[in-house]
C-alpha cells in the first residue's frame, strides 16, 4: 500500500468516526426531546391539577375525591383531554360550591381551551398565570367571590372568545389591553366593584356580540368608539355612575342589536331621535337617568320592542300616541317623570301588556275603561298612583282576572269601590289610599284569597269593617285609617296583630283585641216585662226546638232510606237547566268528528255552540254501552251539583234524553276551555300545529297553585268532602286567561259527613285513577282517600316541572318519577328539570331573541329562541334554582309512599303561595330601582 493510499484510508477512517460520533450525539440529543413530548408534559398537567386541588379545602360534594392515583387524570371528574394526545383541554367544575383560591399552577395547563368554574365559592385573585394559556377560548369564573384586578395579560390569550367574570368582587379598572382580543364575542364583567371609565379601546372588538359591564362603579362618558361595535346583539351598562350625554354614535350600532340598557346612571340631555335606526330592539332601558324633553315620536318604529323602561327621568309632554304601535310590549315603565295630559287611547292596541307603570306623573282625566277592561287579559301589574286622575274607578276593573298588583293611590278618584273588585282573585296588593272614595268596603273583597296588602286609608269610606277580611289568611298589611268606619272591629286573622293594621282616625270604632285600646261596644239587653212572660217564652222555645229535632230525625231517616234506591237524575241535577238531544246535535254539527276534542273510557267530548245562547261550550257525551258509564255519569252529576269554585270546571247544563234512534242519551255541558288541557302544554307532539306551546316558570307556578286551590276546596271546603280520584294533566283545563280548572269527576267519591263505620268507601267504578298517577295503596285495594288525591297532585307537580310523564319509558327497574326527582335534589336540579325552565342570565337586562350556546369544542352554535321573547343568558339563576328546589320538594312530600306522611292540601296551597310571593319579589319578575328582569 502506497503512502498516498495510506493517507486516504486514514482520512476515510477519521471521516467515518466523525459521522458515527455525530450520529451518536444526534441520537442522544433527540432522545430527551421525545421524552419531553410525552411523559414530562403529561406529568406537568397531572401535577398542575393536584396543585389546584390542594388550594380547595371546601368540597362539600366530594367532587375532587376522584383526583387521585387510582386512575389517569384524563378520567378525573370535570377534566377533558384531547383525542390525539393526553393533554388537559378542559376544566369544568361549575356549580359544586367549591371553596378556595385558584392555584397559579393552572397556567401550566398549556393545552387548556376552556375553564368553567362558575357558581362556586372561589376567593382571592385571578392568577396572572392565566395569561400563559394562549389556547384558551372560554373563561367562566362568574358567580364566585373573586377579588383583585382583572389580569391585563389576558390580552395575550388571543384565542379568547368568551370572558364571564360577573357577580364577583373584582376591583380596579377594566384593562385597556382587552381591546386587542379580536376574537372576543362575549365580555361579561357586570356586578363587581370595578371603577374608572369604559376604555375606548374596547371599540376595537369587532367580533363582540354581548357586552355587559353593569352593576359596577364606572364613571365618565360613554366613549364614542362604542359605536364601532357593529356586531353587538346586546349592550347592558346599567347601574353604574356614568355621566354626560348619550353619544349619537350609539345609533351607528348594527340593526341586529336587540338589547340596549343604560339604566340607573347619570346620563343627561334629550333622548337621541337617531335611535330609530335600531329597529330590532326588544329591550330598551333608559330609566333612572336625567333625560329631559319628550319621547321621540319615531319610537313608534320599535315594533319588536317588548320592554320599554323610561321611568325615573325628567321627561315631559304627553305620552305619545305612537305607544299604540308597540303591539309586542309586555312591560311599559313610565313612572317618576313629568308626563301630562291623559293616557292615550291607542294603548288599547298593546294587548300583550303584563306590566304597566305610569305613577308619579302629572296625568289627569278619567281612567279609560279600555285600560282596565278585558282588552288586557294578561295584565298582572298596574300602577297609576300619584297622578291627578278623576271620576270613578270603572266597574270593568273586575275583568283583570290575572292582576296581582293594583295601585290607584293618591289621585282624585271618587264614588264607591266597585263590587267587581272581588273578581280579581289573583290580587296580592290593592292600594286605594289618598282618594275620595265613599260608601262601604265591598263584601266581595272577602273573595280575594291571595290578598297580602290592602290600603284604603285617607278616603271617605263608612259603614262597618267587613268580617270577611279576617278570613284572608295571607293578608299581612291592612290600613283603614282616616275614614268614617264604625262598629265592632274583628278579632281574628290580620286583626290579631296590631303591628300590621292601622285604624287611626276612625272615631266610631269599638271592640277589637285589647292592644288596640278601643272602647267596648255597647250591647243592648232586652229585659223581660215579667217572670210569667219569661217562663212562657222558655216553654215556647222548648216546644219549637223539640219539633225541629223530631222533624230532623224523620228527614235523616227518610234520606237514608231513599239512598238505597237507584239515584234519580232529576234529584241530583234539578238545579241545572236542561237541553234537548236536538240542541246538542245541532250544536256539534251532528257530533261531527271535526268537533271532537277528546275521548276517554266513558265517553267523548265535543266542541259546540248552543244556538240559544250563542256560546261556545264543551259537551261530554257518555258511552252508555261501556260498563260503568252510567255510574260515572251519576258520580260526576253528584259531585258537580254541590261544588262552585273558580278553579273547577263549571257545568252549564245537562241532557238526559233519547237520540234519533231511540237509544238512551246522557250528556253534560261545560264551559269551553280555549287553551285545552295542561297535558298538551307539557307534552306537545312534534306534528302538532301548536308545537310552539310552552309554559313559563311563573305560568307553571300559577297552574300548580290553581290546581292546589281546587283540590283543597274539594277536600276541606265543599259542602260535602269530595275525592277526585283521577287527577292528571289531561284533566286540568286552561281557559283563555291560562287559569287552570280541574275537570272530569267521573270517578269522584263523595265522603259522608257523618261517622258511619259501616259505610263502604270503595270506588264504585273499578280502579281509582290512572296508572302512574293513582296512589300505590289503591293497587292493594285500599279505599279512596284524600291522601290518594294528594299523591296524584304530587306526581302532577313533578311532571309539570320535570317535563316527564310518570309512564315515561325511562322509568323501569325501580326508578320512577318520584325517585328521579329525589335523586336530583338539590344540587342536580339543572340536569332534571324541563330544559325550557332553565333561564340564562345576563347582567341586569335580559337579552334578546337570538342567544348563543357554547359547546365544549371550538364552536359557538346559534340558537334561535323564536317568539319566546326576552330570555336570560347563562346558567340557572340562584333564585330560580331555589324556587325549583322548593317546588319539587313539595311534589316529593305529596307523592311519598306512606299516605300518612303526605302533605295536606292546606299546607300545599300555603307553601306554593309563599313560593309565588317570593318569586314575584325576587327580581326575576318586576324588579326594584334600576333593575329590569323577566
Amino acid at each position: 500500500m502506497t503512502l498516498h493510499q495510506t493517507k486516504i484510508c486514514a482520512f476515510c477512517s477519521i471521516y467515518l468516526r466523525v459521522i458515527l460520533l455525530f450520529s451518536a450525539i444526534s441520537l442522544l440529543c433527540l432522545q430527551p426531546v421525545a421524552i419531553t413530548a410525552t411523559a414530562p408534559t403529561n406529568e406537568t398537567d397531572r401535577l398542575a391539577l393536584l396543585k389546584f386541588k390542594e388550594l380547595i379545602p371546601h368540597d362539600p360534594y366530594k367532587i375532587l375525591s376522584s383526583w387521585n392515583g387510582s386512575m389517569h387524570f384524563c378520567n378525573w371528574h370535570g377534566i377533558t383531554c384531547g383525542r390525539r394526545h393526553q393533554r388537559v383541554t378542559g376544566l369544568d367544575l361549575q356549580g359544586y360550591n367549591l371553596g378556595g383560591s385558584m392555584s397559579p399552577a393552572i397556567g401550566n395547563l398549556s393545552f387548556l381551551r376552556f375553564i368553567n368554574l362558575q357558581n362556586n365559592s372561589f376567593y382571592g385573585k385571578i392568577p396572572q398565570e392565566f395569561g400563559h394559556l394562549f389556547r384558551l377560548q372560554r373563561l367562566y369564573l362568574n358567580n364566585n367571590t373573586l377579588g383583585g384586578e382583572i389580569p391585563s395579560n389576558l390580552s395575550i390569550c388571543s384565542n379568547l372568545r368568551s370572558i364571564r367574570l360577573y357577580v364577583n368582587k373584582l376591583t380596579g379598572k377594566i384593562p385597556e389591553e382587552l381591546g386587542s382580543l379580536m376574537r372576543l364575542q362575549r365580555l361579561e364583567i357586570s356586578t363587581n366593584n370595578l371603577a374608572g371609565g369604559i376604555p375606548p379601546s374596547l371599540g376595537n372588538l369587532s367580533s363582540l356580540k354581548y357586552f355587559f359591564v353593569g352593576g359596577n362603579n364606572l364613571v365618565g362618558n360613554i366613549p364614542d368608539t362604542i359605536g364601532q361595535l357593529k356586531g353587538l346583539v346586546s349592550f347592558s351598562i346599567g347601574r353604574n355612575k356614568l355621566s354626560g350625554v348619550l353619544p349619537t354614535s350609539i345609533s351607528n350600532l348594527s340593526t341586529q342589536l336587540t338589547g340596549l340598557y343604560i339604566g340607573d346612571n347619570g346620563i343627561s340631555g334629550t333622548i337621541p331621535a337617531s335611535l330609530e335606526n335600531l329597529v330590532n330592539l326588544i329591550v330598551l332601558g333608559l330609566d333612572y337617568n336625567y333625560f329631559t324633553g319628550i319621547v321621540p315620536t319615531n319610537f313608534g318604529k320599535f315594533q319588536k320592542v317588548q320592554l320599554l323602561a323610561l321611568r325615573g327621568n325628567r321627561l315631559s309632554g304627553e305620552i305619545p300616541t305612537i305607544i299604540g304601535n308597540l303591539t309586542q310590549l309586555f312591560k311599559l315603565l313610565l313612572e317618576e317623570n313629568r308626563f301630562e295630559g291623559t293616557i292615550p287611547p291607542t294603548i288599547v292596541n298593546c294587548q300583550n301588556l303584563q306590566y304597566l307603570g305610569i305613577s308619579q306623573n302629572n296625568l289627569g282625566g278619567s281612567i279609560p275603561q279600555q285600560l282596565i277592561g278585558p282588552s288586557f287579559p294578561a295584565l298582572i301589574y298596574l300602577n297609576l298612583s300619584h297622578n291627578s286622575f278623576t271620576g270613578k274607578l270603572p266597574f270593568e276593573v273586575g275583568d283583570l282576572k290575572n292582576i296581582n298588583f293594583l295601585d290607584f293611590s293618591n289621585n282624585n278618584l271618587s264614588g264607591e269601590i266597585p263590587t267587581s273588585i272581588g273578581n280579581c282573585l289573583m290580587l296580592g296588593l290593592l292600594d286605594l289610599h289618598g282618594n275620595s272614595f265613599e260608601g262601604v268596603i265591598p263584601s266581595s273583597m272577602a273573595s280575594l284569597k291571595s290578598l297580602q296588602l290592602l290600603d284604603v286609608s285617607q278616603n271617605n269610606l263608612s259603614g262597618s269593617i267587613p268580617r270577611g277580611l279576617e278570613k284572608l289568611r295571607y293578608l299581612e298589611n291592612l290600613n283603614l285609617s282616616f275614614n268614617n268606619f264604625e262598629g265592632e272591629v274583628p278579632i281574628e286573622g290580620v286583626f290579631k296583630n296590631t303591628s300590621v293594621i292601622s285604624l287611626v282616625g276612625n272615631t266610631k270604632l269599638c271592640g277589637g283585641i285589647p292592644k288596640l285600646q278601643l272602647p267596648k261596644c255597647l250591647v243592648e239587653v232586652m229585659k223581660p216585662r215579667n217572670s210569667f212572660g219569661h217562663k212562657l217564652a222558655i216553654v215556647i222555645i222548648s216546644i219549637v226546638l223539640f219539633l225541629f229535632l223530631f222533624s230532623s230525625i224523620l228527614v235523616i231517616y227518610w234520606m237514608k232510606k231513599s239512598k238505597k234506591k237507584s239515584p234519580s237524575m232529576f234529584s241530583t241535577m234539578d238545579l241545572l237547566p236542561s237541553v234537548s238531544y236536538q240542541d246538542l246535535y245541532h250544536a256539534t254539527c251532528g257530533f261531527s268528528s271535526d268537533n271532537l276534542i277528546g275521548s276517554g273510557s266513558f265517553g267523548s267530548v265535543y266542541k259546540g255552540t248552543l244556538v240559544q245562547e250563542e256560546k261556545l261550550v264543551a259537551i261530554k257525551v257518555l258511552n252508555l254501552q261501556h260498563k260503568g258509564a252510567f255510574k260515572s255519569f251519576m258520580a260526576e252529576c253528584n259531585a258537580l251539583r254541590i261544588i262552585r269554585h273558580r278553579n273547577l270546571v263549571k257545568i252549564l247544563t245537562c241532557c238526559s234524553s233519547t237520540d234519533y234512534s231511540g237509544n238512551q242519551f246522557k250528556g253534560l255541558v261545560f264551559e269551553f276551555m280555549a287553551n285545552g288541557s295542561l297535558d298538551i302544554w307539557l307534552h306537545p307532539e312534534l306534528d302538532n300545529e301548536n308545537q310552539s306551546r310552552n309554559l313559563s316558570l311563573l305560568q307553571r307556578i300559577n297552574v300548580a297553585l290553581d290546581v292546589a286551590f281546587a283540590i283543597d276546596y274539594l277536600h276541606n271546603y265543599s259542602v260535602q268532602p269530595i275525592i277526585h280520584c283521577d287527577l292528571k294533566p289531561s284533566n286540568v283545563l286552561l281557559d283563555k286567561d291560562m287559569v287552570a280548572h280541574v275537570s272530569d269527576f267521573g270517578l269522584a267519591k263523595l265522603l259522608s259527613t257523618v261517622d258511619d263505620s259501616s259505610e263502604k268507601q270503595t270506588s264504585t267504578i273499578g280502579i281509582k285513577g290512572t296508572i302512574g298517577y293513582a296512589a300505590p295503596e289503591y293497587g292493594m285495594g285500599d279505599k279512596a282517600s284524600i291522601e290518594g288525591d294528594v299523591y296524584s297532585y304530587g306526581i302532577l307537580l313533578l311532571e309539570m316541572f320535570l317535563g316527564k310523564r310518570p309512564t315515561d319509558e325511562m322509568f323501569k327497574d325501580g326508578l320512577n318519577l318520584h325517585n328521579f326527582a329525589k335523586i336530583g335534589l338539590p344540587e342536580r336540579v339543572v340536569q332534571i328539570v324541563d330544559p325550557i325552565l332553565l333561564p340564562r342570565e345576563v347582567d341586569v337586562v335580559p337579552t334578546a331573541i337570538v342567544a348563543t350556546r357554547e359547546d365544549n369544542n371550538d364552536n359557538e352554535i346559534q340558537v334561535d329562541e323564536g317568539a319566546r321573547g326576552i330570555a336570560n343568558l347563562c346558567q340557572m339563576d340562584a333564585n330560580v334554582h331555589k324556587f325549583l328546589v322548593s317546588i319539587l320538594e313539595i311534589g316529593l312530600a305529596c307523592s311519598i309512599e306512606s299516605p300518612k306522611e303526605r302533605m295536606k292540601m292546606k299546607e300545599v296551597t300555603s307553601e306554593l303561595h309563599m313560593i309565588k310571593k317570593a318569586f314575584l319579589g325576587s327580581g326575576i319578575l318586576p324588579g326594584g330601582r334600576g333593575r329590569i328582569q323577566v
